[in-house]
């Protein structure tokens, strides 16, 4: 056995330091990813998925713009009807269609509800899992995690347009 320099065994050692910093902050910055991913999901999720005490019905659509439908709120079981509620609807609806809605509480703004609002719903946290596979695949070569991550937010994705 050859005996190393004690210079060389620092080096050695600095190396494994950074080799650990590399883990560490890869680590970290795919963690801030999906909890920032999740975090931006559940505001508008837990008013789709948390149905006990929620006012849900069913919302006709008049008046649409490019991203913004107003109209009247039906409610369903003891909520209290609107004259006018608005929604954020990135895809396309005719004027005139009903579609479930839920009401976010001590506002006039509805969600949509259903598997298609709950999808929605966790759009950010399907988009925070495909930059967290990049993120991990360049930084760590985990590429076989990376493309279970990618392949999980590619079907909430997809699911999402698809039920919308």
């Amino acid at each position: 056995m050859v005996e190393r320099s004690r210079s060389r065994r620092m080096a050695e050692g600095a190396w494994g330091l950074v080799l650990l910093a590399r883990v560490v902050g890869v680590g970290a910055a795919v963690a801030l990813l999906l909890v920032s991913g999740v975090w931006d999901s559940w505001r508008t999720a837990q008013h789709v998925m948390l149905t006990k005490g929620r006012e849900r019905g069913t919302m006709t659509l008049v008046d649409c713009g490019d991203s913004l439908c107003t109209g009247p709120f039906a409610p369903k079981g003891t909520a209290v009807a609107r004259a006018r509620v608005t929604i954020s609807l990135p895809i396309r609806h005719t004027t005139g269609a009903k579609i479930p809605v839920a009401v976010e509480p001590g506002t006039d703004k509805v969600v949509r509800a259903g598997w298609g609002g709950v999808l929605f719903a966790w759009v950010p946290f399907g988009g925070a899992l495909l930059l967290a596979a990049v993120v991990l695949a360049g930084g760590l070569r985990m590429r076989r995690t990376a493309w279970a991550l990618a392949g999980l937010g590619a079907a909430l994705l997809t699911g999402a347009f698809l039920t919308l």
